[in-house]
C-alpha cells in the first residue's frame, strides 16, 4: 500500500501547467497526500518530512492518458489491466480516462487499483462503446438504436459511477443528440469515436470531445477522392469544421501512437521493434506480432508504404492546424492497442505532438491539465498548485528543452507519496 507522508521538495523548477512556463527554484510541500504550498522561498518543514534535493531537477504533474481501454483486447492479448496497470506508473502516468469497456468487468479494476494503489494509476471509467445494430466490439459495445431508452441507460451508467459516455461509429444522430442531452443532465462527460454522426453535427449538437484525429479527419473529405493522403486540410468543408470545434469548445484527442504503431507502419522495425514495447507482458507482445503478420498480406504491403506515410504526415498535419487555430488538444494513446504499450506510449504520444507543430509546453499541457478538465478534475489534478492531489514526476532533465526528456524520471508521487 502506498504510504503518504509528509515530503518537501526543495529548489526545483516546476512546471506551471496553466501559463506554459517552468518556474525555478521552487519548494514544493506535501502533507496528507495533498500540495500545501508551492512557492519561491522557504517554507515551513513539517515535522518528519521526507526531503528531496530537487536542485537541477524538473518537477512536472502526474501525467495522464486520456484514452486507454481496461478491458477490451484483454481476451485477444491474454493480459489483464492488474497486469499492466504498474506499467503506467513506472512511465508517470498516474492517471488514465477510459474510453470505451464493459462496466462491470471495469469495477472489478477500479477495487483492484483501490487495494493495490502503488500498482495502479487513477480510474476515470467509461460507458460501454454505444454503438447500433450490430455492434462492431461484441466484447465492449452496446446497442443503443431507440432515443427513447438513452435516459434509462445514462442513469444506469451515472449510477455505475462512469465519468464518459462514448458514443461509438454506429450511431445515428437521433440517438447521438439524446446522448449527449442525457450526459450532460447528469454531469457526464460525452466523446464520440465517430461514424454515421458526423462530426458537424456532433459538435452542434454540445458533444465534449472527439476521439482519434479520424473523427475530423473523416468528415473533410471531398466525395471522389482519389486517396486520404491528397486530402486538402484547407477547403471551404475542413476550415468551417476546425472553426466549429474551436467555437463551440470541443476538445481533440489525436491518438496519433495507435495510428503510426498499429493502424499504418506496423511494417517498420524502428516501430514494432520499439525499445518500449519491451515493457510489455511477452504475451501482450506476442499478440502484437501476431496481429502484424496477419495484416501484413493485404493492409501493409511494401508498395503502398509511401502513400501511408503520408496519409499519417496528414494526420499530424491536421493535428498542428487545430493546435494553432486554438481547439484543445488532449493526449491519448489507445493503449494496449498493438505496438502502443501502456504508459510509455504516452511519452511517445508527446513526442508526435512535437512533431505535429506543439511547442513542448504544449504537449505537456494535452497530458495534464487539458487531460484533467475532460475528466472534471481540473481543480484536483494536471497542475503543481496548493490544494490540488499531489501526483508529481521528478526529471532529471527538462521536458521543455526536449519533449523526450519526460522519460527522464527519477521519482513518481502519487496522492503524496513515493512510488517505489
Amino acid at each position: 500500500m502506498l504510504a503518504a507522508a509528509a515530503i518537501v521538495i526543495r529548489a526545483v523548477s516546476v512546471f506551471d501547467t496553466e501559463s506554459g512556463v517552468m518556474r525555478p527554484d521552487q519548494t514544493v510541500v506535501v502533507e496528507d497526500g495533498r500540495i500545501t504550498s508551492a512557492a519561491a522561498r522557504q517554507l515551513r518543514k513539517p515535522k518528519r518530512a521526507q526531503v528531496i534535493d530537487g536542485r537541477g531537477r524538473f518537477l512536472i504533474p502526474g501525467l495522464i492518458d486520456a484514452h486507454v481501454h481496461l478491458v477490451h483486447l484483454s481476451e485477444a492479448s491474454l493480459v489483464t489491466a492488474d497486469q499492466f496497470l504498474p506499467m503506467f506508473l513506472d512511465a508517470g502516468v498516474t492517471s488514465v480516462r477510459s474510453t470505451g469497456d464493459a462496466v462491470p468487468a471495469q469495477k472489478l479494476i477500479e477495487r483492484f487499483a483501490a487495494d493495490h494503489p502503488d500498482r495502479s494509476p487513477r480510474l476515470f471509467l467509461c460507458s460501454p462503446l454505444i454503438d447500433g445494430e450490430p455492434v462492431v466490439h461484441r466484447d465492449v459495445g452496446r446497442a443503443l438504436t431507440d432515443p427513447a431508452r438513452v435516459p434509462e441507460f445514462v442513469a444506469g451508467m451515472a449510477q455505475w459511477g462512469v465519468r464518459t459516455l462514448k458514443i461509438y461509429v454506429g450511431i445515428d444522430r437521433t440517438v447521438g443528440r439524446r446522448i449527449i442531452e442525457e450526459g450532460h443532465r447528469h454531469g457526464l462527460m460525452v466523446t464520440g469515436h465517430l461514424g454515421r454522426y458526423r462530426a458537424q453535427d456532433a459538435v452542434a449538437d454540445g458533444i465534449d470531445s472527439l476521439e482519434h484525429i479520424w473523427s475530423v479527419f473523416n468528415f473533410i473529405l471531398p466525395p471522389g477522392l482519389d486517396h486520404r493522403a491528397n486530402a486538402d486540410l484547407s477547403s471551404p468543408q475542413a476550415v468551417e469544421l476546425i472553426q466549429a470545434i474551436k467555437r463551440r469548445g470541443v476538445a481533440v484527442n489525436p491518438t496519433l501512437a495507435v495510428f503510426r504503431n498499429m493502424i499504418l507502419l506496423a511494417d517498420q522495425p524502428e516501430y514494432y521493434r520499439h525499445p518500449d514495447n519491451a515493457t510489455a507482458p511477452e504475451r501482450m507482445r506476442e499478440s502484437w506480432i501476431k496481429y502484424r503478420q496477419a495484416r501484413m498480406p493485404t493492409s501493409l504491403r511494401p508498395e503502398t508504404l509511401a502513400l501511408r506515410m503520408r496519409e499519417f504526415n496528414k494526420y499530424q498535419q491536421l493535428t498542428g492546424i487545430l493546435h494553432r487555430e486554438g481547439v484543445r488538444l488532449l493526449a491519448g494513446t489507445d493503449a494496449p492497442e498493438p505496438f502502443c504499450p501502456p504508459g510509455w506510449s504516452l511519452h511517445q504520444e508527446l513526442e508526435m505532438l512535437v512533431e505535429s507543430g506543439l511547442s513542448p509546453a504544449a504537449a505537456l499541457q494535452a497530458a495534464t491539465i487539458n487531460n484533467a478538465r475532460i475528466v472534471n478534475m481540473n481543480h484536483e489534478l494536471g497542475g503543481i498548485a496548493p490544494g490540488r492531489i499531489a501526483d508529481m514526476v521528478l526529471l532529471s532533465a527538462d521536458p521543455l528543452l526536449d519533449i523526450r526528456n519526460t522519460r527522464r524520471i527519477v521519482h513518481v508521487i502519487k496522492g503524496g507519496a513515493v512510488v517505489r
